[in-house]
């Protein structure tokens, strides 16, 4: 039987169609074509670039040259623009706005064909690093509200260059998605003195029916009420509410966990496209310790058709119970690449 689910965060609901019980190979998973051609990406392209911004490189290299291992350059083709001005206009029943914001590309490796999913957890890691310190630098400039981090994997799921990266958006306004999750989190610690997901995490580490991964500080859940196939959140152990409160000793954690879990998901399904999405607290403005911060990883292995367009509704063919135990009993264990790791060096540039 069919069962309506509603999402604890959201005023969402999602039809669960257990009757279906899409397994991995019932979806056809279509590899991208390689494209070939100069990649602006690799080592030794650096100027193709813009200039970068934060280089984790080795101690003695220039900027914009060979030697980095994580590099982060505006984006080139920006969705918004830093030099832009706030302030909304009126024209009529309209509103309108410059399009401020900062749109930045993180280069997660100099391997041209290596995902996250086959990095070695230490280079895993730089990437993390990477990310917070570029969502504590943007949220200097007081105009920004929320901080996007997100990753596009294959052309289907959004990425216009192969190069494995992700890509952080500073916005002036915080993203409907956010608030609705935020007043959701707030309503239920005002109405038990708990935190949501403190207390869903709690619920599912008891049932496991939904757990897919977990180490002493993460762990990795197929939600109750899973939009997508496979669809998967890592949520801290521990009440956090900002992802760029991160501490070192949680960052190896992270990278264990989203390793194997997007290592997980290519083994169970062959590397399908999918979008990766971090919901974190908004900056520069109060009252978001209610927050719970989560890293959301969602294959794209169905079509949004006519009722999900209509309705705001979706339907997920795969339980999410079943999703678990698919990516639970997939053997993931493989050597990772040598990963030579030099002095590490972080270079700022203004």
């Amino acid at each position: 039987m069919p069962e309506w689910r509603k999402d604890p965060l959201v005023d969402r609901w999602v039809v669960i169609a257990t009757e279906r019980g899409k397994r991995p190979c019932d979806f056809k998973v279509v590899s991208d074509e390689k494209k070939g051609g100069r990649c602006p990406m690799c080592p030794g392209h650096e100027k193709d670039t813009p200039p970068e911004v934060t280089a984790f490189r080795e101690t003695g290299s220039r900027p914009d040259t060979p030697g980095w291992w994580v590099r982060v350059v505006p984006n080139k083709f920006p969705a918004v623009r830093i030099e832009a001005q706030p302030g909304v206009r009126r024209r009529g029943v309209f509103e309108v706005m410059d399009g401020l914001g900062a749109h930045e590309v993180v280069v997660e490796t100099t391997g041209h064909d290596t995902g996250l999913e086959f990095l070695d957890e230490r280079q895993v890691e730089e990437v993390i690093w990477a990310w917070q310190q570029r969502s504590l630098d943007l949220r200097k400039d007081a105009r920004f509200k929320y901080i996007q981090i997100f990753k596009n994997f294959a052309q289907t799921a959004g990425a216009s260059l192969e190069h494995p990266h992700s890509q952080i958006v500073a916005l002036p306004m915080i993203p409907p998605d956010i608030s609705e999750e935020l007043a959701g989190m707030k309503r239920y610690a005002q109405n038990t003195g708990r935190c949501l997901i403190c207390d869903l995490l709690e619920q599912e580490l008891g049932e496991q029916e939904r757990i897919v991964q977990e180490s002493g500080k993460f762990v990795c859940i197929a939600p109750y009420a899973s939009r997508f196939p496979f669809e998967v959140w890592i949520v801290p152990r521990e009440h956090q509410h900002d992802f760029g409160g991160i501490r070192a000793d949680q960052v190896p954690d992270l990278a264990l966990v989203l390793r194997a879990t997007l290592r997980a998901i290519h083994d169970s399904i062959g590397r399908p496209p999918y979008n990766m999405v971090l919901h974190t607290a908004p900056v520069n403005v109060a009252d978001t310790i209610h927050y719970h911060w989560h890293l959301e990883i969602l294959p794209r292995l169905t079509v949004m058709a006519g009722f999900e367009l209509g309705t705001g509704y979706y339907i997920n063919p795969t339980p999410p119970e079943l999703a678990a135990q698919v990516l639970r009993d997939q053997e993931t264990f493989c050597p990772p690449p040598v990963y030579q790791q030099t002095e590490r060096e972080v270079t700022h540039y203004v």
